[in-house]
Parts: structure tokens; C-alpha cells; sequence
């Protein structure tokens, strides 16, 4: 999808699809999408408000009550932003305005990811840094943040550019091929 939510001039229609049709199904892709990540964000949040209620916890360090606190309002945030497409949806609902709706639902769910990322390497953090003390807790910490971040983000923006790359090529050769360069197919 692109930065506009897979609206945008360069994304081309399905054989008989409308504008509106496009905006549809995309919008129906960002809500399951979401569904999945909410899931993953209400886990989270749920193992972060017992924790604090667990007799142990008051066991945990000055960094490990900082982290908790932080991450636990990660988590808020990441909800919050998930949750926001469906709210934006509902407050625009029947203004005609669904490609603004697919587009603003990326940008929350983009940021609600990234957030999420941060909430779930905070966890990882906490855990480890009460189970093995900081020093070791770092390792496993920037291998879940280096894991997430190569799936969430460097893959898919290596697939895009390998993608622009490859239409560019398509859209020159064909451009040689009818002898109409200078001519946007």
C-alpha cells in the first residue's frame, strides 16, 4: 500500500473497480489488519496491568518501575491508535469521504505499529531486566527490536523499491517499444 493508503495516482485500479470500490476494500484490509494487531496490543496490555499487582513487582528496580511505566503507556498509545481508524471511520461515516478515511486509517495504523514495536520491546525489556538484571537484558531487547523492525519496516520497504524499480522499467520499456516517451501511460 502506498503513503496515501493505497489511493494514491500511481496505484492502479483492479480490472472493474471504482475509486470508491478501491477505497472499500481497502479500508476492509486496514480493519482485519488491525484486528490482528489488536489482538497482540490487548495481550500486552493485560500481562502489563497484572504485573504491577504481582507480589514480586515490588521487587523490581528504580529502571524496572520506569520501564513498566513507560511501556504501560506505550501500550495505551498503541491501543489508542489502532482503535483510531474506527473511530475516524465512524465519526466521517457516509460523507462520501472514504479515500480520505483509507488514508488517514494508514498513518494511524503505521504509527499505532511503531508504537506497538517500542511497547512490546519495552515489555521484553522489563522482563528480562527483572529475570537476568540489565546488563543481559539489553541483548535479547535489541534482538526483538532488530527482528520486528526488519519484518515490520526494512522487508516491506525492500519489496517497494524493488517494486518501483521493476514498474519504472516496464513503463520505459513499453514507452520504447510505442515510441511515445514522452507520453504517462
Amino acid at each position: 500500500m502506498d503513503s496515501s493508503g493505497g489511493t494514491g495516482p500511481h496505484r492502479p485500479l483492479r480490472p472493474g473497480e471504482t475509486r470508491v470500490q478501491r477505497a472499500d476494500r481497502n479500508f476492509a484490509e486496514i480493519l482485519g489488519e488491525l484486528r490482528v494487531l489488536q489482538t497482540g496490543v490487548q495481550i500486552l496490555f493485560g500481562f502489563l496491568l497484572i504485573l504491577a499487582v504481582q507480589p514480586r513487582f515490588g521487587e523490581t528496580s528504580t529502571f524496572g518501575r520506569i520501564t513498566y511505566v513507560v511501556t504501560l503507556l506505550l501500550c495505551c498509545l498503541a491501543t489508542a491508535l489502532l482503535m483510531g481508524p474506527v473511530a475516524y471511520h465512524r465519526a466521517l461515516f457516509a460523507k462520501g469521504l472514504k479515500p480520505e478515511i483509507v488514508r488517514v486509517s494508514n498513518r494511524f495504523a503505521r504509527a499505532g505499529m511503531l508504537v506497538l514495536l517500542l511497547a512490546i520491546d519495552g515489555a521484553v525489556l522489563l522482563v528480562m531486566d527483572f529475570v537476568f538484571g540489565l546488563p543481559v537484558a539489553l541483548a535479547p531487547t535489541a534482538f526483538v527490536l532488530l527482528v520486528f523492525a526488519v519484518a515490520w519496516y526494512v522487508l516491506p520497504t525492500r519489496r517497494l523499491a524493488t517494486l518501483d524499480r521493476e514498474l519504472r522499467e516496464l513503463r520505459e520499456r513499453r514507452e520504447r517499444e510505442h515510441g511515445d516517451a514522452g507520453h504517462d501511460s
